[in-house]
C-alpha cells in the first residue's frame, strides 16, 4: 500500500496538484470516477463491458481512494480489514 500511495503522491507533487487534494475535492473526484466506472457498463450486459475501460476507471477509483485515505491520515489496511 505504501508503495502505491508514495507513487501517487509523487505523481501529484510533480504536477503541483496537492493544493487540490483536500478530502472534500478527493471525495468529489472519487465519486466522479466511480460514475465513469459505471458508465463502462451502461446499456450492456456485464460481460460486454470493455475490460480496458474497466481497468482504466477502476485505477482512477483506487487512486483517489488511496489519496483520500492518505489525506485523512487513515491506514488503508486497517480500515479495510
Amino acid at each position: 500500500m505504501n508503495e502505491i500511495i508514495d507513487a501517487l503522491n509523487k505523481f501529484r507533487d510533480e504536477r503541483e496538484w496537492s493544493q487540490f487534494h483536500n478530502p472534500k475535492d478527493l471525495s468529489v473526484a472519487l465519486s466522479i470516477e466511480a460514475g465513469e466506472l459505471l458508465e463502462a457498463f451502461l446499456w450492456k450486459q456485464p460481460e460486454d463491458a470493455d475490460p480496458d475501460k474497466i481497468k482504466e476507471e477502476l485505477a482512477d477509483v483506487f487512486s483517489f481512494a488511496f489519496l483520500l485515505a492518505d489525506a485523512c491520515q487513515l491506514d488503508v489496511k486497517d480500515i479495510v480489514l
